[in-house]
Order: C-alpha cells, then structure tokens, then sequence
C-alpha cells in the first residue's frame, strides 16, 4: 500500500488552453449553488414539487401523436409482463443479481452467463476487484482525511453518512487502479454501437468524481428511495434525451425494440438542461461504487430494481394513462389492464419528475412496477468488490441501516470517452487542481484548504499512464494502429480537447 504524507496541493502544468472552462451546446457550464445529496432528491430534502408548466401537456401530446393506439396496446402488454417478473423477482431476490469474479473476466463459459445476466437485469457484481486489504486501508484513510478536516460536509449535517468529498486521497487512488479501470472497461463492452461513424471508446474509462459514503448502524436520514439518476424531465424532452431518439421506439408505442444498450444514440443527450443538483453532464454508461467494507442485504446497502428495459418504458409512459376507477372502489383490480386508459384531457404530470432533480419513483405514482417485490438487496459484499448498474435502473438504499458495523463505498460509475465526457473531463480538471467540487455536483469552497490532499506531483508520479489519461492529465496514444478508424479519431479529438493537441 502507499505511504501517504499530508500535504496541500501544487500547480499542475496544464496543457494550452486546459484552464479555460469548456462549453458545449448540450450541457450547462455554470457553477451550481452550495449544498449536498439532499439537494438532489426532493424526497430527502422534503421539498414540494411544484406543477410543471403547461408546455410539458404539448410536449406529451407530440410525443405519442399519431401512435395512440399502438401505445396503448403496448401499455397493455407491458403490464401483462410486469406481473410475470414481479413474480420471478420474488421467488429469485437478490441472486438474480448476476456475479463474476475479477480473476474470471477471461473465463469466456463465465463471462457469458455473465453478460447474459447483465443485459436482462441491468445490474451485476465483480468480485475481488482490489483485495479487502487495500479497501480496508482506503477506508481508514478516508476517516483520517475527514477527522483532520471538520469542516468536511455531508449528508445528514449531524451525523453525516455521505459526504461532499471528491479529490480525498482514497479516492483518487481508487479510481485510478489499474484493475478498476479494466473492470470499467469489461462492462462498457456490453454495450454495442450501431452507428459505426459515432466517435466514442469504451477501452477508455474517464474518470468521473463523484462522493463517498461512510453509513453508521441505526442510521435512517440517508433514506433513499427508488430513483433514476441522469436527469428527469430531460427523458422526456426533444432537447433532451430526445436529441439522440433514446426512447423514440417507447413513444410509438414499441417497447420491445428499445434497446438500452445501444451507445450511439446516447452521445448527443442534454441531460441536465437544468443545471441542477440532479443532473449530469457525463454519460455514464454504469453507476458504481467499488466497497470498503463487509456489508448485507438490510445493513444500509444499494437496493436495484432488476426490470430495466420494462421499467423503464413503464415509467416513461406512466404519465399517459389514468385509471379509470381508484383503488379504494375497485381494490385489486385497480392494477387491471382494463382499469387504465389514455389521459381524457392531457396534463403536464410526468410522475416524479421534476426539473434540476432526480426522477423519483413510489408505489403510489407507479404502481404496476410493485416497488415493494421488485426493489431488491444486491448480495452481501466484501472490501474490494465492484457493484455496478445500468444508468436507466432504478435504484435506492436501505431506509435504516439495521446492521451492527459501518457501510461504506466510493461511487466511482464507468464512463466512455466521448467528446462531451472529455469537454466534462477539461473542466474536472480544473475542480482537482483547485480542490473544489466537481462540476456537476454542489459548488463551494470544497477540500481547497483540506490538509492531506494529494499534490498534483504525487499523483502524476505514483497513478499509470493509463490513470492519468482517464483524468485528463495525459495525452492519449493517438498513433495507435491496433484499434478501430472511429476510436482513434476520438482520441484525437479528446487530445484536443483537452489542449494536448
């Protein structure tokens, strides 16, 4: 393990232009007012959402214009399948949750019912990824780092569970091991790229700084509950997910030819039209943390919904139908196809989405997902595992953690480099040099004055070339011959990007 010494970071000799802030047509490039995680869910924070205005009734309308009747078959069918997986969720529960030891990512027999798993359920866990040791020690560093730095925010403010670090020296170490970068690497080759001219790489992990959680036993304030991350109205909106036609074959209806593991009509999303707490301005092909420490189902710990596809298009047409008779006159049969039609006169709801947030989800406002069944516990983990899941899945977290030690991990999702993440990766840069937070996340002072924050001259001299590569403080290898026309071109364009060229 490295010996770490404290001390206050130095300046980075930036490449040409490096430190001017990059802006793109797709994503914001203000600073985001101070806060923490709260800030980002309504449900956490106990915010009211507000009515969304009336052009979203427009938006709804041109979206399914003219398919009417084929969203509505759809609709149907779609119900008729929930209640088929709803089942087999309950009777598998967490072990439909597909695993794969990091020793067998070349076992082809294992990495096939792995990637069969992966793609159905949209979630899975690498093992051993970094040995408990090594996670161990990056979680007592991380508790030093933040006992010599009270002034560390976090989330509850009294007893903080999550907190607003970003550059701490665990995690910089932690993103940048070689067998994490290969792991990320290992799960963007499940998706496929049908536009073969689309400039994106996914045998080039970036970096993308996100916080830690540190979660006491008893602890109930960090009560997350099922939610989306990546924006919420944004999925519904032209300018948004709509630039790349992401859920077009939804909105006409054809839920079955969505395919969400298609890469190519991602790379020109707005998600986060907002600039809000909720949004990102990275495409992050999974959402991840790797574990530091030994935790299971009900002890403060990730919860996954294994539907993605199907609840996905749920979700996204929820806001079309209405029942016609409510639960309190009809009981069970509430949930009947029957009982649910097209809106009579289109609203502006799109249940639990509200701008510059997450999209929310509930039993109440979803019900047909049985949120209460589907919503399961990953397996028990140990240090050093990697859980990972779809960006489309529905996820939350253990309302109390009920087990008797700490549940700890470093989010750290996977993400290809494409030129919107290296335009995002030009002004993190920028966040790391300075110690402040990273650029989708809470602005502020951050860890600018933290004692034991790395210098950049550590960093440079103790990550791979492959490391700093992913956090935009290296050239890529442009010259390479042993790869695809498209990819070389986006290392060449990620280099200029980030004033290498």
């Amino acid at each position: 393990m490295l010996k770490l010494r404290g001390c206050q970071i130095q300046t980075i000799a930036l490449p040409v232009n490096a430190s001017r802030g990059a802006t793109t047509a797709s994503q914001s490039t203000r600073s985001k007012p101070v806060g923490d995680i709260s800030s980002v869910f309504p449900s956490l924070s106990g915010t009211a959402s507000q009515p969304l205005p009336p052009r979203f009734a427009d938006l709804k309308r041109r979206l399914i214009q003219g398919h009417e009747e084929q969203v509505t078959h759809g609709w149907h069918h779609l119900l008729a399948e929930l209640r088929e997986e709803t089942g087999i969720i309950k009777a598998l529960g967490s072990s439909i949750i597909p695993e794969l030891a990091f020793g067998d990512l070349n076992n082809v027999n294992k990495r096939t019912a792995f990637r069969d798993g992966l793609h159905k359920r949209g979630v899975g866990i690498i093992r051993g990824v970094v040995s408990e040791q090594e996670a161990l020690g990056w979680k007592e560093l991380a508790e030093r780092y933040i006992q010599s730095n009270p002034s560390t925010k976090g989330f509850p403010a009294e007893k903080p569970a999550v907190y607003e670090l970003y550059w701490s020296p665990s995690q910089i170490l932690a993103r940048a091991h070689p067998n994490l970068l290969r792991t990320q690497s290992f799960l963007m080759s499940h998706w496929h790229c049908s536009n073969k001219s689309a400039r994106i790489s996914t045998s080039h992990p970036v970096i993308y700084a996100d916080r830690l959680r540190i979660r006491q036993p008893g602890d109930s304030g960090f009560a997350l509950g099922p939610h989306v991350d990546g924006g919420s109205c944004e999925r519904w909106e032209e300018n948004g997910y709509g630039r790349g036609g992401v859920y077009s074959e939804i909105f006409k209806g054809n839920w079955e030819n969505y395919d969400p593991w298609e890469s190519s009509c991602r790379l020109p999303v707005a998600s986060n039209l907002y600039n809000g707490p909720g949004g990102c301005s990275m495409f992050r092909m999974f959402q991840g943390w790797l574990s530091m420490s030994l935790t299971g189902p009900g002890e403060g710990t990730l919860k996954v919904n294994p539907l993605l596809s199907k609840a996905t298009a749920y979700f996204l047409l929820r806001p079309f139908f209405q029942p016609t008779k409510s639960s309190s006159d009809i009981g069970l049969a509430f949930l009947d196809a029957k009982n649910w039609q097209l809106e009579d006169q289109t609203t502006s709801v799109l249940q639990g989405a509200i701008p510059s947030n997450c999209q929310e989800l509930n039993e109440t406002l979803h019900p047909h997902l049985g949120l209460e069944d589907t919503m399961v516990h990953i397996p028990q983990v140990r240090p050093g595992d990697y859980v990972a899941w779809h960006c489309d899945t529905i996820h939350g977290v253990d309302k109390i953690h009920a087990g008797k030690s700490d549940s700890s991990v470093m989010y750290i999702p996977a993400c290809p480099l494409t030129e919107a993440n290296a335009e995002y990766l030009k002004r993190q840069r920028e966040t790391f040099v300075n110690g402040t937070p990273s650029p989708d996340f809470p602005s502020g002072l951050g860890e600018g004055e933290h004692l034991g924050r790395l210098s950049t001259d550590f960093v440079m001299q103790n990550i791979s070339i492959g490391a700093q590569r992913a956090m935009g403080l290296a050239k890529y290898d442009e010259g390479r011959r042993d790869i695809p026309p498209t990819e070389r071109q986006m290392l060449e364009k990620a280099n200029q990007i980030l004033g290498f060229a």
